[in-house]
């Protein structure tokens, strides 16, 4: 789970590339630098994340069965919605429960 700001989007193959600047990271279930892709598992812009927009992302690691591929993954069932000082405040009282 982390707050971040979209970059850049790019369409790669049958999958969405975003760049994504990290804000803050509130679940270390792996390490994230300040600058990472998120992958969409499709091209039709689902979720709408839009270039310049904040949002609250909870992602996966995805990494495959040959271990050449380490990537963040943002599945269909994902969560992103928009980041707003309301998402702060329930993620930071979040994060003293877990």
């Amino acid at each position: 789970v982390f707050h971040g700001r979209i970059v850049a989007r790019r369409a790669v193959g049958r999958e969405t590339r975003y760049e994504v600047e990290v804000k803050a990271p509130y679940r270390h279930r792996f390490p994230l630098v300040a600058r990472e892709y998120l992958w969409v598992p499709n091209t039709c812009g689902c979720p709408p994340l839009r270039e310049g927009g904040e949002y609250l992302l909870m992602a996966r690691r995805h990494v495959n069965r040959e271990h050449t591929l380490n990537r963040i993954l943002l599945q269909d069932d994902g969560y992103a919605r928009p980041w707003t000082p309301r998402e702060a405040r329930l993620v930071r009282e979040a994060a003293r429960h877990c």
